[in-house]
Parts: structure tokens; C-alpha cells; sequence
């Protein structure tokens, strides 16, 4: 087990292409932003479902 950890950590010092600081910022950034709208999208999907689901079970009782 040691040794995999070793070579993994001589393995990510040595071949792999890491990119700018800066790209990998941005990139981040849009990530986050994507992340935020697609959770928003989401909640609003859910909660019009919600809404709709209880207008459905309120005509449906009462």
C-alpha cells in the first residue's frame, strides 16, 4: 500500500499536465456558476411538482 501511495504521488509530479493557475480558476468559476443555476433549476422544478401535487390531492379530498 505504501508503495502505490508513492508511486501515485511520483505519478502526479511527473506525467501529469496540471494547468495555469489562472485557467484552472476560471474554469472553477464556471463550474460553480453552472452548479448554482442547475440547483436552481432543480428547486424550481421541484417545487412547482410540489405545488402541483397538492392542487392535485386538494381537488381530489376537498
Amino acid at each position: 500500500m505504501i508503495t502505490y501511495i508513492k508511486e501515485s504521488f511520483e505519478e502526479l509530479k511527473n506525467n501529469v499536465t496540471w494547468l495555469e493557475r489562472a485557467k484552472a480558476s476560471n474554469l472553477m468559476v464556471i463550474v460553480a456558476v453552472f452548479s448554482i443555476l442547475f440547483a436552481l433549476a432543480t428547486w424550481g422544478v421541484d417545487s412547482l411538482f410540489s405545488k402541483l401535487i397538492r392542487l392535485y390531492f386538494e381537488k381530489l379530498i376537498g
